[in-house]
């Protein structure tokens, strides 16, 4: 049987739907979980679909994923510019992780420019809104494949 892939998701997205709409839109973070739980029932995914504002919790749920996922989908939020937890946390895996952005960091403030996270990641989906979630769930399912196939 294959492993979930953890979808996690960093500070302050607890707050969506209410939280800065005209960067970040209406849509609540639950709601999104409905979107990404849909797309992997097409895909044939398990998904563990998880929040915190926890630098410390993201990297007990990164280092989990070394034995217990099949990739990681990781919204790092103002972690990606500041972690090098996560980043080494990450760089410990051996399966794909796509890092995921609701809002194009490379259009805000210059300080959003720096990712730590990308420099581990296997792609990269961002400034697609909420929408950027089932997508990155198909991308995780196509990788996933390519994988287990020997591609």
């Amino acid at each position: 049987m294959s492993k979930p892939v953890l979808i996690l998701n960093g500070p302050n997205l607890n707050l969506l739907g209410t939280r800065e709409p005209h960067v970040y839109g209406s849509t609540t973070l639950a709601e999104v979980e409905q979107m990404c739980r849909d797309r992997a029932r097409q895909c044939g995914l398990a998904i563990s679909f998880r929040q915190s504002n926890s630098e410390a919790q993201l990297v007990e749920w990164i280092q989990e994923a070394i034995e217990a996922a099949d990739g990681v989908i990781i919204n790092p939020a103002a972690y990606t510019h500041t972690s090098v937890a996560i980043l080494d946390a990450l760089n410990m895996l051996r399966v794909p992780i796509i890092e995921l952005h609701i809002s194009n960091p490379h259009k805000r403030e210059p300080f959003r420019h720096r990712s730590y996270v990308s420099v581990v990641a296997t792609g990269l989906i961002c400034g697609l809104g909420v929408n950027g979630y089932p997508i990155a769930v198909q991308a995780m399912a196509d990788l996933i494949k390519a994988r287990q196939s020997g591609k």
